[in-house]
């Protein structure tokens, strides 16, 4: 029986029994990690309230036998807040259908428990950070977040050089199999024409430049979203369920 100490973001929770829940966390040092939290949905439990989605916890968890990962599911034994990102997350509509498209993907692309995925973890701190705090609009963080994503788990897309040939930039034509921009010679069937400012939007997403993804105009930020949803469904095979919800939420008048 060994004892094992972690950091990690609370993805979701499932009801077990009465009065426990499983948890599952992206965590630092063991990636996916689902645990069971005894007696957490009792109403006095403080434990509880540590443990709900987005937020950004120090765990302890107890497992039989020397690896976190064995037989059966670790219990969750302990847990401090780091940063509880879900109390700002959960106010706001747009913000809290984001962050739940952002907890997904996180799921999705670390499906193998106990593998650790520290780029994506680190990615998805800041994300939530960024999102609690409001430090730009949520569909461009999760945007930013999803390219991210793709790129630190093998999918980076080209925004310039022919993603088939490397003929250098600019190119006009997208394709999401051939894996983003590609010269005319390079062209497939079901390649789209983008506009100029939409690839320039989707290139700042991935390399950090904010002050161009801020200032981009309203169509030119759903186009770049149609064409991020498009790439990640492509690369996941199946789209997210979340995703249909902020799309929804970008359609409500404000």
């Amino acid at each position: 029986m060994s004892l094992f100490r972690d950091d990690g973001i609370v993805l979701r929770t499932q009801k077990l029994g009465e009065a426990d829940r499983i948890i599952t966390l992206l965590t630092r040092g063991h990636g996916r990690v689902r645990a069971v939290a005894r007696g957490v949905r009792r109403t006095k439990s403080k434990f509880g309230a540590r443990l709900e989605p987005f937020s950004h916890v120090d765990v302890q968890f107890f497992a039989r036998g020397s690896e976190l990962i064995g037989r059966g599911l670790p219990w969750c034994t302990q847990s401090e807040t780091i940063a509880p990102y879900g109390g700002q997350i959960v106010t706001d509509y747009a913000r809290y259908t984001a962050g739940t498209a952002m907890l997904e993907t996180a799921e999705r692309f670390t499906d193998h428990e106990g593998e650790p995925a520290v780029q994506q973890y680190l990615l998805l701190v800041g994300g939530l950070r960024s999102l609690a705090r409001s430090e730009h609009a949520p569909h461009l963080i999760l945007d930013a977040f999803l390219l991210r994503s793709l790129a630190v788990n093998g999918y980076a897309p080209s925004f310039d050089d022919c993603a088939k040939c490397g003929l250098q930039g600019p190119n006009r034509f997208f394709s999401v199999a051939a894996g983003g921009v590609i010269c005319g010679d390079c062209r497939v069937p079901g390649s789209v024409v983008p506009s100029t400012e939409a690839i320039r939007l989707l290139s700042a997403l991935l390399t950090g430049d904010w002050p161009t993804a801020d200032a981009c105009e309203a169509r030119h930020v759903r186009e770049g979203t149609g064409l991020v949803s498009a790439y990640l469904h492509w690369h996941l095979e199946r789209g997210l369920r979340s995703l249909r919800y902020v799309e929804y939420a970008e359609k409500q008048p404000r």
